[in-house]
């Protein structure tokens, strides 16, 4: 009875020349959508964008293409994404540190929660990185090494405020040990320095320094990582070596919607990213990036973020780096 109603309901509006409305996202997407990558062509944002969009549009059936937007970490990107429609045809690939970290060492006109995430891909593995010949087999051994001699630790990272920036400090404030904080601008100075003796340890990411683990040149002491990563199965973390703070400041990389993105939209594009996600060929060359893939969904997002927040915050305030609201 009430299906007869219906259609009854349909031709009476029909014929008094009413549209009735298909259901929001039901022709989505018809068109080519944008991605929106936060970094200069050539990195890894860079592959890793041309990566989904390449397989991602066998299962939405239209084009997706990297936009470049570099600047201020992510905020460029972002800031795009949020003065575009929220219709799902403009979408950023960005990393759960900028909403939990990177967005409040800026001044911008938007808030951390103005977009949305739809699905995770992959984690950034990062961990604490030696010369092969180095003195210390774990983190401890170079913990005791900063206690007896202080201030004589030359520590490099790629950037202040970034997680491997942060992460450092958390393990040395909590040990008890002064160095001497060294920057470089990107992981190839970061990794020649520590392979030329300019500096004894680096905070440096995994992917950059793959070949040169793999050719016996560094190793690590610890990874940063909530827990251990596949690849190094055997590589304890910062949290199993009595640092459980640094398991929450991690780069989990995925993509984000306009926060007034319809659901019947980002249930569209988390379903052709777990398809993209599963498929074979985008798994074997994900693998070569060197970080680890992971999918998961947006709940999965904003708790790391949320966790990121409560520890990034407070040391952030306490270097000076803090422009949030």
């Amino acid at each position: 009875m009430w299906g007869k109603c219906l259609r009854f309901m349909s031709i009476v509006f029909l014929a008094a020349g009413v549209v009735v409305p298909v259901a929001l996202g039901a022709d989505y997407p018809n068109r080519t959508i944008e991605l929106y990558v936060p970094y200069a062509p050539g990195g890894t944002s860079d592959v890793l964008a041309r990566l989904i969009g390449e397989t991602v549009q066998k299962y939405l059936g239209q084009p997706v293409v990297a936009v470049f937007k570099p600047g201020g970490g992510g905020s460029v990107a972002a800031g795009g994404l949020i003065s575009s429609k929220p219709d799902g045809y403009k979408i950023a690939l960005l990393a759960t540190n900028f909403f939990g970290g990177t967005i409040y060492t800026q001044k911008v006109p938007f808030g951390p929660d103005d977009l949305v995430p739809v699905a995770n891909i992959m984690q950034y593995k990062e961990g604490l990185a030696v010369k092969s010949d180095a003195p210390w087999k774990t983190l401890a051994d170079m913990m005791e090494y900063g206690k007896k001699k202080p201030g004589e630790l030359r520590w490099g990272h790629p950037s202040r405020g970034s997680p491997l920036f942060m992460n450092m400090v958390l393990i040395l404030k909590k040990a008890g040990v002064t160095g001497i904080e060294v920057p470089y601008q990107g992981a190839g100075p970061l990794l020649n320095a520590l392979l030329g003796g300019h500096i004894d340890v680096a905070s440096q990411s995994f992917g950059a320094a793959r070949e040169n683990v793999r050719a016996g040149k560094i190793r690590y002491l610890v990874s940063f990582g909530p827990k251990r990563y596949a690849e190094t199965p055997s590589l304890p973390t910062a949290a199993e070596a009595g640092f459980p703070e640094v398991g929450k400041l991690n780069g989990f990389v995925g993509l984000y919607v306009h926060k007034e993105t319809p659901a019947e939209v980002r249930k569209v594009l988390f379903n052709a990213l777990k398809k993209t996600f599963d498929d074979p060929e985008f798994q074997k060359r994900l693998d070569a990036f060197g970080e680890e893939p992971l999918f998961a969904g947006p709940e999965f997002i904003t708790e790391e973020i949320n966790g990121f927040r409560k520890v990034a915050i407070p040391l952030l305030k306490e270097f000076g780096l803090y422009e949030g609201k």
